[in-house]
């Protein structure tokens, strides 16, 4: 019952985040600079022109009334035409969205597996290797994604040849592997951030009373580790990693522009700049929507492991 009240509670949410959001970002878009009828009709375009492309778009409507026709038609499941690649907005989302979705789970699995691995590490095995790996996590935080791009360029392309400079690949292997030092600069800094954490949590739970009150009965320190210590700390872990997966999809920008990948978040930053307002709604909504459904899901996990948590950790 409790992991279904954090459901209600996270649909709620998802409704209202949305359409506060559509509106934000519609708001946001339409007071940008510019005439996106006059960049989608080229250089010294006649009137009639012009007034043909805003009646087609619906440019000539007062902005709420823009706002409506375009939430209608999201309800519907029409995000509208691009005024830039001339196609509907959910078919160029759904061609590229299947590159950002491998690049995101990529990315996800090595901040789960090498952030939580690192911070178990650093918490159990000592002086030494908390000082090493705390060394190396104090660097990937303060490493910017882009300078990480090109570090691995130009170290694991240029030199030593290892991985392709840009590209997406074709089948599932050729894709991972054409995927791998973008997924590995998209998730650097969030592996020092995890393992951070999950060294927190795991050392406040070894000094914690129900720990003490185990070893002293006797429990050997192995099953005290796993049923105490990692069971205590997996929820803010969990929380962690489900916020860090959720803000991937809006960092995913920086990589796939520096890698040459073609996913939404290089579509994002190409129709930003061409003034191609439904496809900037339309990804900023696919965007915001699995911010909201990751922190949902994150939030019904940890409820069920750590009730004293239910629908407060978001």
């Amino acid at each position: 019952m409790k992991q279904i009240r954090v459901l209600i509670k996270g649909l709620v949410a998802l409704g209202v985040t949305l359409l506060i959001s559509s509106f934000a970002i519609f708001a946001a878009v339409h007071v940008a600079p510019g005439d996106a009828a006059e960049l989608l009709a080229g250089r010294n375009p006649d009137p009639e022109t012009l007034a043909l492309i805003r009646a087609e778009y619906h440019l000539d409507q007062p902005f709420l009334v823009q706002y409506w026709l375009w939430l209608v038609g999201a309800v519907q499941g029409d995000l509208g035409r691009s005024t830039a690649f001339r196609t509907d907005v959910v078919s160029l989302i759904l061609d590229r969205g299947l590159t950002t979705v491998m690049l995101v789970g990529y990315a996800s699995v090595l901040i789960s597996v090498f952030g939580v691995g690192l911070g178990i590490i650093a918490a159990l095995r000592g002086r030494w290797a908390a000082t090493w790996i705390n060394t190396g996590t104090t660097i990937a935080m303060g490493a910017p994604a882009f300078a990480v791009a090109v570090l691995l360029i130009w170290l694991f392309s240029t030199q030593l040849d290892w991985f392709p400079i840009y590209g997406t690949g074709t089948g599932f292997f050729d894709r991972l592997w054409h995927l791998t030092l973008p997924a590995v600069s998209l998730s650097l800094m969030y592996v020092a951030y995890v393992a951070r954490v999950t060294q927190s949590a795991i050392r406040s739970e070894l000094h914690s009373e129900h720990v003490a009150v185990a070893r002293s009965r006797g429990i050997p320190s192995s099953l005290v580790v796993r049923r105490h210590v990692l069971r205590n700390a997996a929820p803010p872990v969990i929380t962690l990693v489900g916020l860090t997966v959720a803000g991937l999809v809006a960092g995913t920008a920086v990589a796939e522009q520096a890698f040459g990948v073609s996913g939404i978040g290089s579509l994002l930053v190409t129709a930003a700049s061409q003034q191609d307002i439904p496809v900037v709604l339309g990804v900023s909504m696919i965007v915001v929507t699995v911010f909201v459904v990751v922190n949902t899901i994150v939030d019904v996990i940890v409820a069920g492991i750590d009730p004293r948590t239910e629908g407060s950790l978001s």
